[in-house]
């Protein structure tokens, strides 16, 4: 078994994700999705997290070094914590807008201009709140290496978005990866999978179908 597929089987038995294609969840923008992601959940699993940990620090040599490891609010911040922590880096996290309060911080820790950060995120979607980091970063004058995720849904928009603003992307596991696991251990069906294919390559058409 190979790393990322040891990642997919262990979250989706820990539910960290769930995958229903005949009974969808409900996103926050309301979308319908057959999938539910949240790491978060793998933080109360000690040997898993364990595991996500040492396949950060491996991952990480994929990159060019760096001396910062920078979380993106919020769920990204305990996984860039424990890396940071591993590897004895400085970590800062980058929030999703400026705090209207204080000093008004978009940054949280102590960032240097010419410093080379490695941003941390759990969960890769459009690839939006990342390159929304990534930016911050690159705007107070540091170099992004790239972004480490712990799970991609492999949407063609997140390869152009991170493509087209030059920023390497690594991820321990993604969802051809899950949705093969889901299969081959009887999560799902076979004849799920072609439903579960046609979500990824567009949410949005795939999510019309359950509308009232």
């Amino acid at each position: 078994m190979n790393f990322a597929t040891e990642v997919a089987k262990n979250l989706l038995q820990i539910k960290a994700i769930k995958l229903s294609p005949q009974k969808p969840f409900t996103w926050a923008s309301g979308l319908k999705s057959p999938i539910y992601c949240d790491n978060r959940t793998l933080l109360s699993y000690p040997a898993i997290r364990d595991l996500v940990v040492e396949g950060f620090i491996e991952k990480a040599q994929a990159f060019p070094s760096f001396d910062v490891v920078a979380g993106v609010a919020t769920a990204g911040i305990p996984h860039g914590a424990l890396l940071a922590d591993r590897l004895k880096l400085p970590f800062v996290y980058v929030r999703a807008k400026a705090k209207e309060h204080g000093r008004q911080n978009l940054i949280e820790g102590e960032i240097r201009a010419g410093q080379k950060v490695l941003v941390v995120e759990d969960l890769i979607s459009t690839g939006g709140s990342s390159l929304q980091a990534v930016e911050a970063l690159r705007a107070e004058g540091c170099t992004v290496v790239g972004v480490l995720a712990i799970f991609s849904y492999e949407f063609p928009v997140a390869t152009e978005s991170f493509k087209a603003t030059n920023c390497q992307l690594e991820t321990l596991s993604n969802y051809s990866v899950l949705t093969q696991v889901a299969i081959d251990s009887a999560y799902v069906s076979h004849e799920d999978q072609e439903t579960l294919r046609k979500w990824r390559q567009d949410p949005a058409l795939w999510s019309t179908q359950w509308q009232n």
